[in-house]
């Protein structure tokens, strides 16, 4: 088989996988957000049958509660986004052949990110920054951009050479190569990356009270510091139903953002 033949085998995949795997089943649809809302349903339930005194119910007011949740989702959106914008053309930059002795380098700098605490990076940087939802964000987009970048040079690095190959053979600039050929045969990996940091994000999200910058964990302070455990356990469960929900938008983005030619049946 040729090189043409080799690059030409995803448009014929995209032509006749029109798609069974595309849609999305009922059950993967209706399970996890019926059980969030089950949860959700219970939580309130329970707290709506407590006799709450007077810290407990200002700080499980609905608009109190609202406020940090709002806060919450924005602090997630924001960090995604920026590591979004640094992670993925790094990784592409970092598997061009004029910088990629440079690579090991930035995979370092990027595991070290994740490897200290999340807690106490946030708290270095505290240090450094001052408090405030700024040093949130960077503690945020230092800690989850390891799987976005490490995807990203994975999925560019798997593409079979003699595809790049026949590429440039049929005319196509370095530029065409990389939009036409190598990316969209490293999407499923990049987006698996994005999902794990919207997760990691979502996480590291609570620990923002600790430098005044908002979200659940100010529910889940509040309860320890007033020694109020239902105020606690509202929190910690607003926290990981907002998880699990996040990756069970991200499952659906990833299934529905997929390549047609790379769905295997």
């Amino acid at each position: 088989m040729s090189a043409l033949d080799l690059l030409a085998r995803p448009t014929v995949a995209t032509a006749k996988s029109d798609t069974p795997t595309r849609r999305l089943s009922p059950r993967k649809l209706i399970v996890t957000p019926a059980v969030l809302a089950v949860a959700l349903l219970a939580t309130y339930a329970w707290i709506s049958t407590r006799d709450l005194d007077s810290i407990e119910r200002t700080s499980l007011s609905g608009a109190n509660v609202a406020q940090r949740l709002r806060e919450q989702i924005e602090l997630v959106a924001v960090s995604t986004l920026f590591v979004l914008v640094l992670a993925i053309p790094l990784g592409v930059l970092m598997t061009r052949k004029a910088v990629r002795a440079a690579a090991p380098l930035v995979m370092g700098a990027a595991n070290l990110g994740q490897a200290v605490p999340a807690i106490g990076l946030i708290v270095l940087l505290a240090l450094w920054t001052g408090v405030g939802e700024g040093t949130a964000l960077i503690a945020m987009v230092a800690y989850a951009v390891l799987p976005v970048l490490a995807n990203t040079m994975s999925g560019l690095r798997g593409v079979d050479p003699q595809l790049t190959e026949a590429a440039r053979g049929i005319g196509m600039s370095a530029w065409g190569v990389l939009a036409r050929v190598e990316l969209p045969l490293a999407v499923p990996l990049i987006l698996a990356g994005v999902r794990n940091a919207l997760v990691l994000n979502v996480g590291t999200a609570t620990l923002a009270a600790f430098v005044n910058a908002g979200g659940l964990g100010d529910l889940i302070q509040d309860g320890i510091l007033t020694q109020r455990p239902r105020v606690l356990i509202v929190g910690s469960v607003l926290a990981v139903v907002l998880a699990l929900l996040v990756d069970w938008l991200a499952s659906l983005a990833e299934q529905l953002l997929r390549p047609r030619g790379l769905e295997v049946g």
